[in-house]
């Protein structure tokens, strides 16, 4: 399977599958039966028996056969002078009667050489309106399966009572392709196939040179652009028939496969994920590359849509963020899915877990972001507020205004959560966005994109924000100067030190998110191991999980340091000591205090007092968040007051006469 289609993935699930053969195939141009075809199809389904599919088979020919076989008798036994008549056309009935018997005697002499047995199943469209025979049907033909049988199908066109069987479409099915596409859905099939007499559907006649064969259809790209040649020179469908049973079929979540019937093992390599044929999938608009769109195109694009954005009411942004909100609840389930895509490709190359772990978008994600959307729409408007005035003369007024700031690149690695936050913000803001995202959450970043422009109404356009999903890598983004205004990256230390030196844009980035709690002596150790546990597990390849463990050297004496330690390792962390908590606590020794695990690992170290605590931190910490827990009011303000950080917290805890301050994790943001 070395050579799979990326888009036929889905064909390691199949265990089921509906193989429809038509008359083109089961018959020569003469009319006479096909027998090297007929014999390599029954080779290719008694290898699938063995390997374990159940495999249901839908054939045409009957019709084709029975006339054939009726002509030669009627030729032999009619003397020279009835031949000289006019001769009467045959009629239908008796051809399928007689030509359905002909079929199935060939195919049980087939299978009997192949040691599989085979059953013949007769239905007509009016069967299908009798809830009592779907059931049966269905019974039966898990009975069969059971049985390792191949059952197969056909129309009882001898017995049905539809004026003209070749051009009713008035029924529930109308000819052998829509009978396939009935039953795979009735008998829950994972795959169905469609044997033609080409390779598949082409953008035009087969026969004209300048046709391309379409590896995967998308309503919305081939519907308009499809000519379709003669029908089928026997049977009564051709494509047309083909292609309307497997939009169907798809639609109702059952993935086709329209390939030639012509060829040896064209069903084994479309078992194997060989890229053969056409393949209609209901996800298939998703995985089609959207017409590629420079990187500099976007921009000026997003800059004038970001300008229609601006123009709007405040109540006007509010109501988009809320139509984004609802389109990701409506959308969970393909996001989802997407998603569930990304991070099986991921763990498939050999991604480290903290990466697949920031890449998944776990159970109640989704309705979370939709719910901090709902917030942020909620909050103060951001655009036209005054920030200071200056009467700078009698009758001149200077106001400082809060305005947007134009267009931002945005570079972000694995989390596909971020791409909601950051769209979100910009709308709010009415900024203009460009997104760059790490290829392993492509699928995910495609699908959140496409939900939330969507839900942008026209009077803006989606194309405030760009995905840049083309080959353009980050140095040829970051010489846009002349219209991207700011580049913010949010990624690793090595993603956005490499981008300050390497643009003239101005750069909003921090690198690290090396992040400490320091437990005081006089810290509430129930409060204390409920925050460090906090810090730690619940989200730990977030930028401000907790990193370090710093510890006031007398929790040593008091046994609250071994329970604080015992609590992490119970939750499975690993601990790596500074050189007086690795002697004392037996534990290996951290490479470095400068060190984001990202992880469910952290670094632990005892230190001599607050001041030493803060030491430490300046010393090897990034200034991102740090905490202390203490019940000490002095102590915690020298914390608050010295300490360097982007975020600064603090919160009062009052326990009876006891005032508890400390500085914990502040609302996750995410590198």
């Amino acid at each position: 399977m070395g050579d799979m289609d990326p888009s036929r993935g889905f064909v390691k699930d199949v265990k089921r599958l509906v193989i429809k053969v038509g008359t083109a195939v089961v018959t020569r141009t003469d009319g006479r039966l096909a027998l090297g075809r007929l014999g390599a199809l029954c080779e290719q389904i008694k290898e699938l028996n063995s390997q374990g599919y159940e495999v249901i088979l839908v054939s045409s020919g009957a019709v084709g056969l029975g006339r054939q076989r009726l002509r030669y008798r009627r030729l032999v036994n009619s003397s020279f002078a009835d031949l000289q008549k006019p001769q009467v056309e045959l009629d239908g009935k008796a051809c399928a009667a007689v030509g359905q018997n002909s079929l199935m005697a060939l195919y049980d002499t087939l299978f009997s050489e192949l040691d599989v047995s085979s059953a013949q199943l007769l239905v007509t469209d009016s069967d299908f309106r009798d809830g009592d025979f779907r059931k049966q049907l269905s019974e039966t033909v898990k009975s069969l399966l059971s049985l390792r049988v191949i059952p197969i199908f056909n129309e009882n066109d001898a017995v049905s009572t539809r004026k003209a069987p070749y051009e009713d479409s008035s029924g529930i099915f109308w000819d052998n392709d829509s009978l396939a596409a009935l039953l795979a859905l009735e008998l829950k099939a994972d795959l169905l196939v469609l044997l033609s007499d080409v390779e598949g559907l082409y953008s035009g006649p087969p026969s004209d040179p300048k046709s391309k064969l379409i590896h995967t259809y998308v309503k919305e790209k081939h519907q308009g652009e499809i000519t379709f040649g003669d029908k089928s020179r026997v049977g009564r469908g051709g494509m047309t028939a083909k292609v309307k049973a497997a939009v169907n079929a798809a639609n109702a979540g059952i993935p086709v496969v329209i390939t030639s019937g012509y060829a040896a093992e064209n069903i084994l390599k479309v078992l194997q994920g060989k890229r053969i044929g056409t393949l209609f999938h209901q996800n298939a608009h998703l995985w089609e590359p959207i017409k590629e769109v420079g990187a500099h195109e976007m921009a000026v694009a997003a800059r004038e849509s970001s300008r229609r954005l601006q123009a709007l009411s405040s109540q006007e942004r509010k109501k988009i963020l809320l139509d984004i909100a609802d389109a990701l609840e409506a959308n969970e389930k393909v996001i989802t899915i997407e998603n569930e895509a990304d991070v099986a490709a991921a763990q498939q190359a050999g991604y480290e877990k903290s990466l697949i772990s920031r890449l998944a978008l776990k159970p109640g994600k989704i309705s979370s972001l939709a719910k901090s959307i709902r917030v942020l729409a909620n909050m103060e408007d951001a655009i036209g507020r005054v920030l200071k005035k200056t009467q700078l003369a009698d009758g001149l007024i200077l106001e400082k205004t809060s305005s947007p700031l134009g267009v931002l690149l945005i570079v972000f690695e694995s989390r596909p959560d971020a791409l909601v936050q950051i769209a979100s913000l910009a709308i709010r803001s009415g900024n203009g966005l460009l997104l760059k995202g790490g290829k392993e959450a492509k699928r995910s970043n495609a699908i959140l994109h496409k939900v939330i422009t969507e839900a942008i109404p026209d009077t803006v356009g989606g194309k405030v924000i760009g995905l840049v999903t083309t080959r353009e890598e980050i140095p040829n983004l970051l010489k846009l100067d002349d219209v991207i205004d700011l580049v913010i990256p949010r990624g690793s230390n090595k993603l956005v030190s490499q981008i300050k030196s390497s643009t003239k844009i101005p750069v909003l980035g921090h690198a690290d998110g090396i992040c400490h709690v320091y437990v005081d002596k006089s810290a509430d150790m129930d409060m204390a191991k409920k925050i460090v546990l906090d810090a730690k597990i619940d989200y730990p390849a977030a930028c401000n999980a907790m990193e370090t463990l710093l510890v006031h050297k007398d929790l040593v004496q008091t046994g609250a340091l071994n329970d604080l330690i015992n609590d992490l390792h119970i939750e499975g962390v690993i601990l790596y000591g500074g050189p007086r908590a690795s002697n004392l606590l037996s534990i290996p020794q951290a490479r470095s205090f400068h060190h984001e695990y990202n992880s469910m690992a952290c670094t632990v170290e005892i230190v001599d007092d607050v001041g030493a605590a803060i030491d430490h931190i300046h010393h090897h910490g990034s200034a991102h968040t740090d905490c202390i827990i203490t019940e000490d009011q002095e102590i915690a303000e020298i914390f608050l007051h010295q300490v360097d950080r982007i975020l600064k917290g603090s919160g009062q805890v009052v326990d009876g006469d006891k005032g508890v301050t400390y500085v914990h994790k502040d609302v996750p943001v995410d590198s």
